[in-house]
């Protein structure tokens, strides 16, 4: 128990903060509330329209991608550290991984996802 310790007073320490910053902030913020400060603004301009809009689904499809690569690219870091140590296999298995990866890669630019029209 005695090597939690470190972590018990860091997350007191953590919360404790976060709780003074919060209270204090709610004590020492004006508290004057109207209809002009609930309306809602944009960047400092007031809003047009409503608050629905379609958006078109290539948007998230690009965001999918873009995490996908991301997140997958992520793991060859670990994985080239250690190739000396994890062998043939190892290696054989990430060159199918990245082969389906590519292939991903080739389908999504014949739908056109990386197309912006």
């Amino acid at each position: 128990m005695a090597s939690y310790l470190p972590l018990l007073v860091a997350s007191v320490a953590a919360i404790g903060f976060v709780g003074v910053a919060l209270g204090l902030g709610f004590l020492l913020a004006p508290q004057q509330f109207s209809r002009l400060k609930r309306t809602i603004y944009e960047c400092g301009m007031e809003s047009t329209g409503g608050g629905w809009r379609q958006v078109h689904i290539r948007y998230y499809l690009m965001a999918i991608l873009f995490v996908i690569f991301a997140v997958e690219g992520i793991f060859l870091f670990p994985w080239a550290a250690v190739l000396g140590e994890i062998g043939t296999f190892a290696f054989v298995e990430m060159l199918v991984f990245m082969s389906i990866l590519f292939f991903g890669l080739i389908y999504a630019w014949r739908k056109g996802a990386f197309e912006w029209r």
